[in-house]
């Protein structure tokens, strides 16, 4: 669906009325701009002879990528599917009795997507903090371009789940998917950050 898009086409749609696609398939497709920007790290390495002896490492690490990338462009159609019910729940009329337990059940599919997309950036991150280290110093600030948007994509994937948690009744689940954004965002932040500072401080 959105994913078959021009950049055009998916931007246009995304600057109009249209509910979907929006912050999540936004989110998904930055990652996936991410991760391909560290693959590029690999395609630049491959091949020479100065990184002959982390090839195979880099090969492993290019087929990560890959699959990560494809994952990404999933969860954009992926995401616009899930915030289907979410709307549909949102037109039921307030006195309707099923509402709350349709509501719920709606706001926690809404949460399983954006929160794929932020594992899937921790994913993405950890392999390109490895391209970063290992690969081709020509191509490093594509790598550190990759954890930059892989940060921000997570960051606003983050943001999804955190509207729809605010909502959940049941808040031993709703806490419990906080404190996951939350660790990831600890752990995938400072490591985007430390990319990027040893990105810096190799091409100033």
């Amino acid at each position: 669906m959105f994913v078959e898009m021009t950049v055009s086409e998916f931007t246009s749609v995304l600057a109009s009325r249209e509910s979907v696609p929006g912050g999540g398939g936004a989110s998904a497709l930055i990652g996936s701009i991410g991760i391909s920007l560290g693959n590029m790290v690999g395609e630049l390495t491959v091949g020479k002879k100065k990184y002959a002896d982390v090839e195979d490492e880099i090969k492993m690490l290019m087929e990560k990528a890959e699959r990560i990338r494809e994952d990404f462009l999933a969860l954009i159609d992926g995401d616009a599917e899930v915030f289907a019910p979410l709307a549909k729940a949102y037109s039921i009329p307030k006195d309707d009795p099923d509402r709350d337990s349709i509501m719920e059940e709606a706001l926690n599919l809404g949460c399983s997507v954006p929160m794929d997309i932020m594992r899937k950036c921790g994913e993405a991150l950890d392999v390109i903090a490895e391209l970063e280290k290992k690969g081709s110093q020509i191509a490093i600030s594509d790598a550190g371009c990759g954890a930059t948007a892989c940060k921000a994509a997570m960051r606003a994937a983050s943001l999804n789940v955190f509207i729809n948690t605010k909502m959940m009744k049941d808040r031993e689940a709703a806490e419990r998917l906080n404190r996951e954004a939350d660790e990831l965002l600890d752990k995938y932040n400072r490591l985007a950050d430390e990319i990027f500072s040893s990105v810096v401080g190799k091409i100033r």
